[in-house]
């Protein structure tokens, strides 16, 4: 414990700069509160880096008399970290140690604090079964990736759509019908009565759901007068953030011939889907329309550009589709493609203007893909 008399005005320095929470990474604990009851209180240590006292830990015999009250020598930690550093783990801690853990926390809040206040953000988190097992999506790791992408949450907990208690999976037929009744309620009483008064402007949507059902959630949004973003959950590096732009890419779009069949539009960004997988839901007398990468794989979309292109081919592609075979032709969709594409898919979807859509999902268990669920057709409405 700190010995050195810490003017007052240092002490509030000190406390604005690290938003009030312990400064070691990985604790971030508030510490202008109970954990347990909540209440209000100051639980704070401010710790030396440097002691005031050169027998101190990390003291020295001229620095410690000049720097014993100055802030760069300062940083704000709960008592078990404060200990931590000063004792038991003091060899692990030297200078440079803990003047990098503060400035980076220090860092951090200063961009959290800088964000302007029309950037907040309301974050929707679904999720629904994928064969067996049920998705879960952390809220601070999506928290983060709202952060990091200069925007902050809205509230401290998440939207919630989803439902994690259905004893159903996709190898029934009645999952899909349950599904997406089960969506279209929740967002009725959930998010459409905050966006009708105002309470939610902003949407950052992070799911984890068989694609036809992300699709259908993304077209029970496309016509919400209100900012929406999506997130992709990445692999390499792990986390939902938003990454570098990667160099040459390009999507690569296939057309079938001119002859007017029964058109599928097949998204071959994840995996290869092969043409028979196609015939073999449909019959030989498919028309293929298809989008792929030339490499396809589960990790390919790092960057919210290429959504962005994504969004603007697939305008263009359902506008080709529709002049050649027929607004009323409901369009088949055979899906291999990350969240965010599939969401995106639904959103550019106009109701009064483009096909319908009649999502097929990949199942192993039932020998190739099943037609789950149809969005747009005259009989099912608007959302």
């Amino acid at each position: 414990m700190s010995h050195a008399s810490v003017q007052d005005k240092v002490k509030l320095r000190l406390w604005v700069a690290a938003g009030g929470r312990c400064e070691y990474p990985g604790c971030n604990k508030a510490l202008y509160r109970d954990d347990l009851t909540l209440a209000d209180m100051n639980r704070s240590n401010v710790a030396h880096i440097i002691a005031d006292k050169p027998g101190g830990p990390r003291g020295d015999e001229i620095l410690s008399p000049q720097l014993a009250g100055e802030f760069s020598n300062l940083m704000l930690m709960c008592y078990d970290h404060h200990h931590l550093i000063d004792h038991e783990g003091l060899d692990e801690h030297p200078v440079e140690v803990l003047c990098t853990m503060k400035a980076e926390h220090e860092r951090r809040i200063e961009t959290v604090t800088g964000i302007d206040h029309e950037r907040k953000t309301e974050i929707l988190i679904y999720t629904a079964k994928v064969g067996h097992h049920n998705p879960r999506i952390s809220y601070p790791e999506a928290a983060t990736a709202v952060l990091t992408n200069g925007h902050y949450p809205a509230s401290y907990h998440p939207l919630e759509l989803g439902r994690s208690n259905s004893l159903v999976t996709d190898t029934e037929d009645r999952f899909w019908a349950d599904e997406e009744e089960h969506l279209r309620s929740v967002m009725q009483q959930r998010l459409l009565p905050r966006l009708e008064n105002g309470s939610i402007q902003d949407l950052s949507v992070f799911a984890r759901a068989p694609q036809p059902l992300l699709t259908l959630l993304g077209y029970l949004l496309c016509d919400i007068n209100h900012r929406v973003r999506v997130y992709q959950l990445h692999r390499e590096p792990p986390g939902w953030s938003w990454q570098d732009y990667p160099a040459g890419f390009e999507y690569v779009v296939e057309e079938p011939d001119g002859a007017k069949r029964r058109p599928a539009l097949v998204f071959a960004l994840s995996a290869t889907v092969t043409n028979d997988r196609v015939f073999a839901a449909l019959g030989d007398d498919a028309a293929i329309w298809r989008i792929t990468i030339p490499e396809p794989h589960n990790d390919f979309l790092k960057s919210a550009r290429q959504l962005r292109q994504f969004r603007e081919l697939i305008r263009q592609m359902l506008d080709k589709i529709k002049a050649r075979h027929g607004q009323g032709t409901p369009l088949c969709v055979f899906p291999a493609a990350p969240v965010a594409i599939a969401v995106e898919l639904g959103r550019v979807l106009q109701p009064k203007a483009d096909m319908p859509l009649r999502l097929y999902d990949q199942n192993n268990d039932r020998g190739g893909f099943v037609h789950a669920l149809d969005i747009n057709l005259a009989d099912r409405g608007t959302p």
